[in-house]
């Protein structure tokens, strides 16, 4: 916190713009250059939060990284800020104008609802953070509408605001939280505050068990270029017990119809592999009836297909080998098909691509993805290229 609030003097804002854009090799000596004139604790803040910024440039872009201020916890839990925008943009659809958004952090998600020209009380318990997000409304200008409130998110009264949002902790002193109700606060208090609202989303994470959905929540995954990012759990959309995968940029989202599970099926001419979000989901058995095909083997995700019918929601790849899994063999088909570039991916395989590649050593001017995985319960190797996607 100190050290945010030598930033925002004017020598700290000067100081900031002197040191932006230094590499990481030149550090050491603009330091030492800029202590001759400046004292070394703000020197050493500037050039922390110009590392901060150039770390969360891959979330917030070049622009808005530039000009916000970060702590090294906030770079690393903040919503990237095309997912914020997709979320906030979902908000406003079901006519919500202002929001309660507990847990805020450095305020990447009040700064898109406010974006979308909503209300917003950011509420976090730690005053660095909360101290940053109060910077940020103020350094993009939209401090009128997002009050920064330094507080426990169990004692706020969130009851004058259309919709409450809670991105509750996820991380402790171990790494990731995987239990629920290890969170802070716990999914049962986020709960009980999203019921309580006319609209509530609950931000969690990806690999929550479905079975720990609570009935009345529409239930999102959302993946931003192919990486999933989060889950998401909604309440007053009108669709309770609902399950949807979300693909950005786009949006594209895959609604759940409680398919059955595919059917097993013979190895075709292609292989989709659906995006994270849409296993995430347990939504593979709206995929494969898009393209009708039928998975590859009961326990994997793979769907395989004779024809080629483009979705948004997974990648084809035309198959043109099918070996069991023998690393010699899959040496002397690349040698012969003059493959250098080899992509590997792998689902139900022990073996690591990495080694994998090291033991082919693939050489030639062509490319080619090979996929470990298993056919009805087999282990086998499949070669092929992928389709291109659908825009």
């Amino acid at each position: 916190m100190n050290d945010l609030a030598l930033l925002l003097t004017p020598e700290g804002r000067a100081l900031l713009d002197e040191v932006r854009g230094t590499a990481p090799a030149d550090e050491l000596a603009v330091a030492t250059r800029l202590r001759r004139d400046h004292p070394a604790e703000l020197v050493s803040a500037a050039l922390g939060q110009a590392r901060l910024r150039r770390r969360a440039a891959a979330k917030f872009g070049d622009e808005d990284a530039g000009r916000m201020f970060f702590t090294p916890n906030g770079v690393e839990q903040s919503t990237r800020a095309a997912v914020a925008a997709y979320r906030a943009r979902r908000f406003r659809e079901l006519g919500v104008t202002s929001v309660a958004d507990l847990c805020c952090g450095i305020g990447g998600d009040a700064i898109a609802l406010a974006r979308a020209g909503i209300r917003v009380l950011a509420v976090d318990r730690d005053a660095p953070t909360a101290a940053a997000a109060r910077a940020n409304a103020e350094a993009l200008g939209l401090a009128g509408l997002i009050e920064v409130r330094e507080a426990d998110v169990t004692q706020v009264d969130t009851s004058s605001f259309d919709a409450v949002f809670v991105d509750p902790a996820r991380r402790g002193g171990r790494g990731r939280i995987f239990d629920p109700e290890a969170y802070s606060p716990p999914l049962s208090w986020a709960v009980r505050a999203a019921t309580a609202a006319r609209v509530a989303a609950l931000k969690i994470a990806p690999g929550i068990p479905h079975e720990t959905v609570p009935d009345a929540a529409e239930a999102e995954w959302i993946s931003d270029g192919g990486d999933v990012k989060e889950a998401v759990l909604w309440f007053g959309t009108g669709a309770p017990g609902a399950v949807r995968a979300t693909l950005l940029p786009g949006p594209r989202t895959l609604a759940g119809r409680g398919l059955p599970d595919p059917e097993v099926r013979p190895v075709g001419r292609y292989l989709y592999e659906p995006d994270g979000a849409v296993i995430r989901a347990h939504l593979v058995a709206e995929v494969a009836e898009e393209v009708g095909g039928g998975l590859l083997d009961p326990t994997i995700a793979y769907v395989t297909a004779d024809e080629l019918r483009p979705t948004p929601y997974a990648s084809a790849y035309e198959i043109t080998d099918r070996l069991p899994f023998n690393v010699k063999r899959l040496k002397a088909l690349l040698r012969e098909r003059e493959v250098g570039t080899l992509t590997v991916k792998k689902r139900g395989s022990a073996v690591e691509p990495e080694e994998l590649r090291r033991k082919v050593r693939p050489q030639g001017p062509n490319a080619a993805t090979v996929f470990l995985t298993r056919v009805a319960g087999a282990p086998t190797m499949l070669l092929g290229a992928p389709v291109k996607k659908p825009a």
